[in-house]
């Protein structure tokens, strides 16, 4: 069981350290309303409105709401696929969600949804979300909204333990997808980028990505977001234009292995 007031304290960490503009989002997967905080918000039953899924995690990660959507609640079909909170129709594997809109052929949207990232249909009764620092629950996954230099910082301490790079599947659409359930599928850090939904109705900005982390690595996260920052790899990052910058000494060693001229 995960100590949720350090959770808190990490959360606080984190959101210091990488200067972040919105909360980083706590999501669980919910199996049954027994697993719905009494403090969560349901569209449907609260304000008799439903919301795209991405719309309920900007609520979260801007406004600090606690929202629980079941397939009721969903506006917007992808996460439900996605999600497994109901099976994908035939019209969807034959391609019609993108052709002829989006891609040039049927084939092409039915590529698209073959590589579609889905849960297994029925397992799961919806997606909670909360901000990480508030959340009354254990997540399932940590996804944070992000720039690019704070993606820089976040990709190195994810390296700090096993120097592994990130192998990810992106797409221009359904972000709510793509950016976390290969995370909860396959437990491992996932990249994402906001979707054209995801810019036009739930705010996500220009500059913004995702990552998502694993719950059962997020300590080892924060141990390598602590180590780079004793090495200076920490924002505000020190930006410099000018020939022939002083290398750290580990980068001239091996550029001189191999017959550069550096220092």
């Amino acid at each position: 069981m995960m100590d949720l007031e350090q959770m808190h304290k990490d959360a606080e960490e984190l959101e210091r350290r990488m200067r972040l503009q919105s909360y980083p989002i706590a999501i669980k997967l919910i199996k049954t309303e027994a697993d719905i905080p009494n403090e969560a918000r349901r569209p449907k039953r609260d304000e008799n409105h439903q919301y795209d899924l991405c719309q309920a995690f900007s609520m979260s990660r801007r406004n600090g709401d606690t929202i629980a959507m079941l397939k009721e609640d969903m506006w917007c079909f992808e996460p439900v696929v996605g999600y497994g909170l109901a099976e994908a129709p035939q019209s969807f594997m034959d391609g019609d969600n993108r052709y002829p809109r989006d891609v040039e052929t049927p084939e092409a949207g039915q590529h698209y949804a073959e590589q579609f990232p889905k849960l297994e249909t029925g397992k799961y009764l919806g997606v909670l979300s909360a901000p990480l620092t508030t959340a009354s629950f254990e997540p399932d996954v940590i996804t944070i909204y992000c720039n690019s230099t704070q993606l820089v910082i976040l990709l190195m301490a994810k390296e700090y333990r096993d120097g592994y790079n990130l192998p990810t599947a992106l797409s221009g659409h359904a972000a709510c997808v793509y950016g976390i359930v290969p995370a909860i599928k396959n437990r491992v850090y996932q990249v994402g980028v906001p979707c054209r939904g995801d810019h036009g109705v739930a705010m996500a900005g220009d500059d913004e990505l995702l990552f998502t982390i694993p719950v059962e690595k997020f300590d080892d996260f924060m141990l390598g977001l602590r180590k780079i920052a004793e090495t200076g790899t920490k924002l505000p990052l020190v930006r410099r234009m000018k020939p022939e910058r002083k290398l750290h000494e580990s980068y001239a060693k091996i550029g001189r292995l191999m017959g550069m001229d550096v220092e």
